[in-house]
């Protein structure tokens, strides 16, 4: 999947400071936005703490790093308090 994405962006991504947050532009000017499909799973099965964080991160990032944000929605919501 990582791939996939690092391909597109390799392919089309001509501006480098048209770059955030999954957009780019290409060499003609058209903007794209690279949007994996398990983007769109992680939103809508998120509880709202994994939302907050998911998007707080990649709203940081020019294309985005599916493990990273893989590892936002998988940590624990739970606070273990030692005894």
């Amino acid at each position: 999947m990582q791939e996939e994405i690092e391909d597109y962006w390799k392919k089309l991504s001509a501006d480098p400071k048209a770059e955030q947050c999954g957009w780019l532009k290409d060499k003609y000017g058209v903007s794209w936005q690279i949007w994996p499909m398990i983007m769109g799973e992680m939103m809508a099965n998120g509880t709202n703490e994994q939302l907050d964080r998911l998007i707080k991160a990649f709203l940081q990032m020019k294309k985005f790093y599916i493990e990273k944000l893989n590892r936002l929605i998988t940590v624990s919501d739970c606070y273990v308090a030692p005894y």
